[in-house]
């Protein structure tokens, strides 16, 4: 009987790798796909526009800062693999306002075609306890890091919707999935690009366009070193229980991620597991995936409450080291 039961898992779990290639979205082409990069003039953003154009995309670049835009944009031209391949600059700030937002996505449609994958990467972060932050800083990340993706989604999605395809990454963070000692702002901030990610694709799931949302941890990138500067002490010691990513690396998972037509984007094996563990009701691109949830969510829920152990821990040392340095200052 004992038999009989393996025998009928091994036999089903084989035809579950058999049938989830014919439900899985079909690959997006990045040859000759106008892919749209938000906070493409640095970091992950830049990584990522330059892994779409090593594969024969056309890119838009849209940030702020015109000459860090021509910088990039010299940068990511060198990685031409075709004479027709275009690199298209528009400085504007995403979260403002929308009226901009939708006329310069307007302009990039006019000149390289409809968006066929739009990647939302402009973000920023602040780390501090939360009575230490200044208020507004709450409502900037809000502005930046939540309707500067919304934004210039927005701008796109009745066009692909017209088309019947397309694809629309939100890039996230760790701090996204797992509210961290600090990022009271940051995480509020990016745990909202999953809900919007989550309600977004049921609506468009049926036109055939699909949406991706990473999880990318700490990343060698400028926004990253200037964040350390004001990173408080549990803050950073728990950042450096993760390695730090290179954004080449993140920029490739990214891009493969969102071709494929999968929700879910992580890095790594801490990655995966919080993936596993928040996945929730979010959707599914095969039924591998789901099936591997299922299976895994009991060992990493017992793994993560170690990690959630040592974080306290480190709080807690913090607090007393913190107590006896201002102890020795009064007696002093």
């Amino acid at each position: 009987m004992l038999l009989l039961t393996a025998a009928f898992i091994v036999a089903f779990v084989l035809l579950l790798y058999m049938v989830s290639p014919l439900i899985s979205p079909k690959p997006l082409a990045l040859p000759g796909a106008h892919v749209v990069v938000t906070g493409g003039s640095s970091g992950i953003g830049k990584c990522i526009a330059i892994e779409c154009y090593k594969q024969g995309a056309f890119i838009t670049l849209v940030a702020r800062d015109e000459n860090k835009l021509l910088q990039a944009k010299k940068e990511i031209e060198k990685y031409s693999i075709n004479d027709k391949q275009v690199v298209l600059c528009i400085s504007v700030d995403v979260s403002q306002d929308y009226g901009q937002v939708e006329n310069v996505i307007k302009q990039a449609q006019e000149k390289l075609g409809p968006v066929d994958m739009l990647v939302n990467c402009a973000g920023t972060s602040v780390s501090g306890k939360f009575e230490d932050l200044e208020i507004n800083y709450f409502e900037r990340l809000m502005n930046i890091n939540y309707l500067g993706s919304v934004y210039p989604s927005r701008a796109v999605i009745t066009t692909m919707k017209e088309r019947r395809m397309g694809r629309i990454v939100f890039v996230s963070s760790q701090a996204g999935q797992l509210g961290l000692f600090g990022f009271t702002a940051y995480s509020s901030s990016k745990f909202a690009l999953r809900g919007l990610a989550e309600a977004l694709q049921m609506e468009v799931k049926p036109y055939n366009i699909y949406i991706t949302i990473a999880y990318p941890p700490d990343t060698d990138t400028p926004g990253f070193a200037e964040e350390k500067k004001t990173k408080p002490l549990e803050t950073q010691l728990i950042s450096e229980t993760s390695s730090l990513c290179k954004p080449e690396q993140v920029a490739k998972q990214i891009v493969k991620d969102a071709t494929q037509g999968n929700f879910n984007s992580s890095i790594g094996s801490d990655g995966y597991m919080l993936s596993s563990l928040t996945c929730g009701m979010s959707p599914v691109t095969s039924i591998t995936e789901g099936l591997q949830q299922i299976v895994t969510m009991g060992l990493f829920r017992t793994i993560a409450l170690f990690y959630l152990g040592s974080f306290d821990s480190i709080i807690r040392r913090c607090m007393i080291q913190r107590a006896k340095s201002e102890t020795v200052d009064k007696t002093a």
